[in-house]
């Protein structure tokens, strides 16, 4: 744990499952979502919610294409599937976010911190290298540090979009300071090789130089990443299905 930021969450009912979804709910209720996020007061069996525009990872920063605004990204961990299954079926959110496409994980691994997900222990299952997994990112940034983190983030954007391990990669935001990344790798063994610079190209140490510049000197006040394996997959993206491939 980093020093001087405040001791683990312990979650009030153990995680068993995180959600990632995406949908098409237009403008304004992309909006309401981001202002009034799902609460677990609120809904049974909900721990933690992060609501969130995606945006297109590589584009450029003030393009239109990169932003958005009428899509919806939620990242979520429940108690079990049902409370998944009534959340989508007798919420008004829900009943949007079902219109779209999500997945059901299983959580592996977590490195860093983010106060509302520390309850997680740092690992609860082994990573088969060849099989697909998934990678989850959540961030605060350091407004200060914005300049800073585009200049490093942006050629990182570049590099995991056309990494040939990357069935799916996108990044999600929520103004002014969260930001995240999802991404749905081939095997754990590409994923791991992006991240370390084990490759062959003059791009390939990108990530691994971001990484050391980051531990030189924070671009966010809370970070982490989690790995997952994907344990069940519903509805479609952009016109795909069956995103994540499946274990071979």
């Amino acid at each position: 744990m980093e020093e001087g930021r405040k001791g683990p969450v312990e979650y009030s009912e153990p995680v068993v499952l995180h959600t990632f979804h995406l949908a098409r709910p237009g403008f304004v209720r992309t909006m309401r979502t981001l202002c009034q996020p799902p609460r677990s007061k609120d809904v049974d069996g909900l721990i933690h919610a992060e609501c969130l525009s995606p945006m297109r990872l590589g584009a450029p920063i003030l393009s239109p294409g990169r932003w958005q605004v009428r899509s919806l990204a939620m990242f979520a961990a429940w108690r079990d599937g049902d409370a998944v299954d009534a959340f989508l079926r007798d919420t008004t959110l829900g009943a949007v976010l079902a219109q779209g496409w999500h997945v059901r994980l299983r959580f592996l691994r977590r490195w860093g911190f983010v106060s509302e997900l520390e309850g997680l222990p740092q690992e609860a299952g082994e990573t088969d290298p060849d099989a697909p997994v998934v990678a989850v990112t959540l961030a605060r940034l350091e407004l200060s540090q914005t300049l800073r983190f585009l200049r490093w983030g942006k050629p990182v954007e570049h590099l995991v979009r056309t990494h040939p391990g990357a069935v799916l990669a996108m990044a999600a935001s929520r103004p002014p300071r969260t930001l995240s990344t999802f991404t749905v790798w081939s095997s754990a063994r590409q994923m791991a090789d992006m991240v370390h610079g084990h490759g062959g190209g003059p791009a390939a140490d990108l990530h691994a130089r971001a990484m050391g510049e980051r531990d030189r000197k924070d671009f966010h006040s809370e970070f982490t990443t989690l790995r997952f394996l994907c344990v069940g997959e519903y509805g479609e993206w952009e016109g795909r299905t069956a995103i994540v491939p499946t274990a071979k």
